[in-house]
């Protein structure tokens, strides 16, 4: 009687989920390989415009951003300047730059994604009801398995890797989103409504405007989930920094493992450090 499964036949739900999948890739393929082809353009658009520049000018520009984001401050530009110096000398400068391309471009796309769902949540009980159980699934989901649908969707590369990251990452930007409207003060959502105010007026002149520095916080948590996606992203062919860490990894090199690992890390702490900045600094 304890064992009472095992005469019990599985049901077939990987059958399912592999024809589910197969279903949507043929039913969606006039839609899903117009966005491949777009968002790969896009990439190599941003990655030849970065290739440009000369690390050196690149470098000080980032420097010279960083000592005025920080109120004048030098030490994220002198951190930035000896970080992205040893990424040059180590010869990850290409690398660097696809990886922050895959970065930049997932982050604005789940920004883009996310801030507009996080509003519909903060304003409908019914919605916030729906979306919150599926930003829980995407949050526990092992990242590794976002990597299927990736391929079956887009084959392999760095849109995969792009739809990967927009799955991890998006969820903080809803739910703080979400937060900073509904902690509002009432008192000014009240005022708002008594001097006439419309919907889009309350929104755009006084919730958002109030929930700027929570979401902010959030946008701040999607860039370093973006950048986390990195490593596993490569597993699929997106190129950048994460691909030296798969390949040392797989050729049991641990010297030129540990480059790019820390080649990841100052990347890490570069942005890190200028998305908070952003909403802390200027309070």
């Amino acid at each position: 009687m304890l064992n009472f499964m095992e005469n019990v036949e599985a049901l077939p739900v990987a059958d399912w989920t592999a024809n589910f999948v197969e279903w949507l890739t043929d039913t969606f393929a006039f839609l899903f390989d117009p966005i491949k082809d777009g968002l790969g353009d896009l990439m190599d658009m941003i990655t030849s415009g970065l290739d440009a520049i000369p690390p050196v000018i690149f470098i000080l520009l980032v420097a010279i951003l960083a000592f005025f984001m920080t109120g004048k401050k030098f030490g994220l530009a002198v951190f930035s300047i000896v970080g992205l110096l040893f990424i040059w000398n180590q010869g990850l400068w290409d690398q660097l730059i696809d990886t922050f391309t895959l970065v930049l471009t997932s982050s604005i796309l789940c920004i883009i994604i996310g801030i507009p769902i996080g509003i519909l949540m903060s304003k409908s009980k019914i919605a916030q009801t729906i979306i919150t159980p599926i930003l829980d699934f995407m949050q526990t989901m092992p990242a590794f398995v976002y990597l299927i649908p990736a391929v079956a969707f887009f084959s392999i590369g760095v849109v995969p890797g792009i739809f990967a990251s927009l799955i991890f990452a998006t969820p903080p930007t809803v739910r703080f989103t979400n937060l900073g409207i509904r902690q509002v003060s009432e008192e000014l959502v009240e005022a708002a409504d008594a001097f006439g105010s419309t919907g889009p007026q309350k929104l755009f002149k006084v919730e958002l405007p109030m929930a700027k520095y929570t979401i902010m916080a959030g946008i701040n948590q999607t860039v370093m989930l973006a950048l986390s996606m990195v490593v596993i992203a490569s597993m699929i062919g997106a190129p950048g920094l994460g691909r030296e860490v798969l390949s040392s990894l797989q050729r049991a090199q641990v010297g030129p493992g540990f480059v790019a690992g820390l080649s990841i890390v100052v990347l890490a702490i570069i942005i890190d450090r200028f998305t908070q900045n952003i909403y802390k600094d200027r309070k």
